[in-house]
């Protein structure tokens, strides 16, 4: 299956010059977070593919503006080409913000899936890292350790997430594996064969 990811895009200026050329057979996209409404609805219509999305700890707009054409995943258990898909949006709570959360809030939003969980998943698409990967410097930039539960615990195939930028922290690597399950930075754009 291949996938378009993205996350933390904040330029206006990026789809005003999207070339779809590099994204045909494109079966879906995936949005980790941060990206502006108007990109998400933009792909949208310029691939024709399902488009999913989890809230960033910047996406407050979608509540006013939300992306057209695409279906929020946060919070919920999908099913898109035979693939389980679970979406947990938001960051680790730094400030006040809508989509922040404690480390007990997120342990309690996965706990609130359990039944669902139980039937395994294969891909979680979040905005935030699991704790000790891809994390920077900063409290605001820190993963949850729940995500690192979750992932022990079921064994996804993929976890993909945004938030922490490519170029935050000096030769970052894209990809990073715990156990069986590879952990993807999607900050800006990546083809994926999931």
């Amino acid at each position: 299956m291949k996938i378009l990811a993205l996350a933390d895009i904040e330029s206006p200026n990026f789809y005003e010059r999207f070339d779809i050329s590099p994204y045909r057979g494109v079966e879906g996209v995936i949005s980790c977070g941060d990206v502006m409404p108007e990109l998400l609805t933009y792909v949208a219509t310029m691939l024709n593919v399902p488009v999913f999305y989890v809230y960033g700890n910047h996406d407050e707009i979608y509540l006013k503006r939300p992306p057209e054409g695409c279906e929020n995943i946060d919070g919920r258990i999908i099913e898109f080409k035979g693939k389980k898909i679970l979406g947990l949006g938001g960051s680790i709570k730094y400030s006040d913000g809508k989509f922040q959360f404690t480390e007990k809030e997120m342990e309690g939003r996965i706990r609130r899936l359990y039944f669902k969980l139980r039937k395994g998943i294969d891909i979680v698409v979040a905005h935030s890292p699991p704790a000790g990967v891809h994390e920077t410097g900063d409290f605001a930039h820190k993963g949850f350790e729940s995500f690192l539960k979750l992932i022990i615990k079921y064994q996804p195939k993929y976890f993909l997430h945004g938030h922490t930028h490519m170029n935050y922290v000096y030769n970052s690597q894209r990809i990073a594996e715990i156990g069986k399950t590879k952990v993807i930075n999607c900050s800006g754009i990546v083809i994926l064969e999931l």
